[in-house]
Parts: structure tokens; C-alpha cells; sequence
């Protein structure tokens, strides 16, 4: 039997490879009265699980889901690089084929009123030609403006401070997929701008 592999431990919940199947558990809160405790841990892992299934039957590149339970999703093992070690490195051909496809599954998210909550380059994978997303932790359904504009607004941001010399090149492609996917984009492209305005962001 293969032994654990840890992948990531964060606050919320630890990841971790076994036996060919990524799993991600959420982690007791000790400060958190026990019954409320797995009352949250229980909603929240649900609901990672369903916005993963329903991002899946919306074509997005997603790992697939084999169960849920006991606070813990089993999902597939997408063995690639994140895309935020890659970017830089890639051929302008590849990163322009890779921002149209981002442009288009956070259409197809928004247009199902799915806000993915941590669109950042750490939460994409890239293996072989294909662009898979990952992490819907965050996840969360809304029809706010100001929600669709705010999951932009923290991937625009993640972009220029990690991947500055490229960022006007991929942002432009991002939004212009975006833009062409989503037929209400222009309200949220109004809503992003003046949400670089304010300077700061609502969760």
C-alpha cells in the first residue's frame, strides 16, 4: 500500500497523494465548539465537492470527484506543474493559448453564477497541452456583479505581482476570451474597474 504523501497543509485543510487519488481533508478546528465544528467542516467540504462536479459537467478541466465523505474529498491526481512556476518560461504561442482557455472557464463559471474565490496562477495546472483548474475551497455561488468582478480583480492582481514582465501581454488575452465567452461581460468589466479604483477588494 503506497503511503502518504503530503502535497500542501494550509489552515483549512491538508492534501495529500495516496494510492494514486489526491485527497483533501479538512482540518478540526480545536478552538470551535466540536458539534459546530464538523457542522462547517461537513457544508464546506460538500460544497467544494458540488461546485467541482458542476465545473466538470461545464467542460472545465477539473480533477474528477470519486467521493465525499467523512470531511473528505477523493479526487483524480493531475500530475503537472502549477502555473505559476511555468508562466514566465512558456513560448507567447503557449501563453496565449493557455490565457484564452483561462478566459474561458471563468466565463463558463460566471455564466453558472459560480465564483471560484482564489483564481491565481497557483490554482492552475498545466500537463502536456491542457489547463486544468483546481482548489474551489473559496468556491461559492453568487450572481453579484461585484463578486464577478472581484474573482477577476484577484487574478489581475496575482498576475502583476508575480508575473510582472508578462502581465500586460496574458491579462489582455484573459479578458478578451473572457469577454467573448460571457455575454454579461461587460458589466463585470465595469465593475472590475472600478473595483482597480478603489484600490482593495470585497470578499
Amino acid at each position: 500500500m503506497d503511503k502518504e504523501k503530503v502535497l500542501q497543509r494550509g489552515a483549512e485543510a491538508i492534501i495529500y497523494l495516496k494510492e494514486g487519488f489526491v485527497f483533501k481533508e479538512r482540518i478540526k478546528k480545536g478552538y470551535r465548539i466540536d458539534m459546530l465544528d464538523e457542522k462547517i467542516r461537513k457544508k464546506r467540504t460538500k460544497s467544494e465537492a458540488n461546485l467541482l462536479k458542476k465545473a466538470y459537467e461545464l467542460k472545465i478541466k477539473v480533477p474528477r470527484i470519486f467521493s465525499s465523505e467523512n470531511n473528505i474529498i477523493k479526487m483524480e491526481y493531475i500530475e503537472g506543474e502549477k502555473l505559476k512556476d511555468v508562466f514566465s518560461d512558456l513560448s507567447k504561442e503557449k501563453r496565449i493559448s493557455i490565457c484564452k482557455k483561462i478566459g474561458k472557464y471563468i466565463a463558463a463559471l460566471h455564466d453558472a453564477n459560480i465564483i471560484h474565490g482564489d483564481i491565481t496562477t497557483s490554482n492552475f495546472l498545466i500537463k502536456d497541452d491542457e489547463v486544468f483548474l483546481i482548489d474551489f475551497g473559496l468556491g461559492f455561488h453568487s450572481s453579484r456583479i461585484e463578486d464577478k468582478a472581484t474573482d477577476l480583480y484577484i487574478l489581475k492582481q496575482a498576475i502583476k505581482s508575480t508575473h510582472f514582465n508578462i502581465f500586460n501581454e496574458v491579462w489582455k488575452e484573459i479578458l478578451n476570451s473572457y469577454k467573448k465567452s460571457y455575454k454579461d461581460s461587460e458589466k463585470i468589466i465595469k465593475r472590475l474597474e472600478e473595483i482597480n479604483q478603489r484600490g482593495r477588494y470585497k470578499r
